[in-house]
């Protein structure tokens, strides 16, 4: 394993952890999704760094990987539950991280505690030679003192350099074939909490992408969807940052189409419950050095 440069991951955890307060608390009742993702994109600009994967807004019983599709006119509602996730990389190095506004429930909602406390236990117990199955063990038992379910087949992950999503899985359970955690890994924990049976389906149309790697498309069209995502250095992107790009919403749906055939390309759906369940989602990007573990996106107090 590499070293990492942890100044310039620590700089990624900052700037994603300001971008996700910024965008916490445009989390208003008539706010446009589609606003406050690109409001959140700006900050990580306008401090140096680069968005690591689309911003994202989730409500109400979509766990995930709801991102607001061109001209998206989805407005959050009164009584949503929102969560919002959002990543950055500096040079490479990708921290990733989210929160949960219970608009319905307010600072009083249980469900969104439950998923903060269950991610402040896991924290509390990771270092070193920590088995990421007593991780699930801390998460789950935290969820269910609390009365709800953590969902069982979504976890955390690794992060590296330009990779947002590597091993080890940080699972929400106690996983018995969980590996270990090592000095010097870098991982994102993001315990996803809910008052239904805990289990997502992939649902909708997924406006996430990713390149697979060292692809080089004969296709015209899609050559040139690859050469304008060229600026995420193969993180995953959004259809709505290609037509701000390219002005064309056909040649760039087109090209999706394309590639999806050809298998070159990663979809990301929204990830969802049962309609009608209430999710809620608390994540930090954690660092595990010698001797303990470090919050990668935790705001100093001043």
């Amino acid at each position: 394993m590499r070293p990492v440069d942890l100044e310039t991951l620590r700089r990624a955890g900052r700037i994603s952890a300001t971008a996700l307060a910024h965008g916490k608390v445009m989390i208003k009742p008539g706010a446009r999704l589609e606003d406050i993702a690109r409001a959140c994109e700006q900050v990580i600009l306008d401090m140096g760094g680069k968005p690591a994967f689309p911003a994202q807004l989730s409500r109400n019983h979509i766990a995930a990987h709801y991102c607001s599709a061109p001209g998206d006119v989805t407005e959050v509602k009164p009584n949503d539950i929102i969560k919002l996730d959002l990543g950055t990389q500096v040079d490479g190095y990708v921290t990733d991280n989210a929160t949960t506004v219970d608009l319905r429930d307010g600072e009083n909602s249980l469900l969104v505690a439950a998923s903060r406390m269950a991610l402040d236990n896991a924290i509390s117990v990771m270092g070193p030679g920590v088995s990421l199955t007593e991780v699930g063990r801390v998460i789950e038992s935290t969820v269910k003192e609390l009365g709800f379910n953590p969902v069982y087949n979504l976890t955390g992950h690794g992060v590296a350099r330009y990779v947002i999503h590597c091993a080890p899985a940080v699972p929400n359970y106690p996983d018995p074939k969980a590996a270990r955690l090592r000095a010097n890994m870098t991982i994102a924990c993001e315990p996803f909490v809910c008052d239904g049976r805990g289990q997502i389906t992939e649902q909708g149309t997924p406006e996430v992408f990713m390149l697979r790697r060292e692809i080089r498309p004969k296709d015209n069209v899609a050559a040139d969807i690859v050469a304008a995502v060229a600026v995420t250095e193969g993180l995953p992107f959004a259809r709505r940052q290609l037509i701000s790009g390219l002005r064309d919403a056909r040649r760039v749906n087109e090209a999706i189409e394309i590639l999806d055939k050809k298998g070159l390309i990663h979809l990301f759906p929204p990830l969802c419950e049962r309609e009608g369940v209430r999710v809620a989602q608390s994540e930090h990007t954690i660092f595990i050095s010698e001797d303990g573990a470090e919050v990668i996106t935790r705001l100093k107090e001043s």
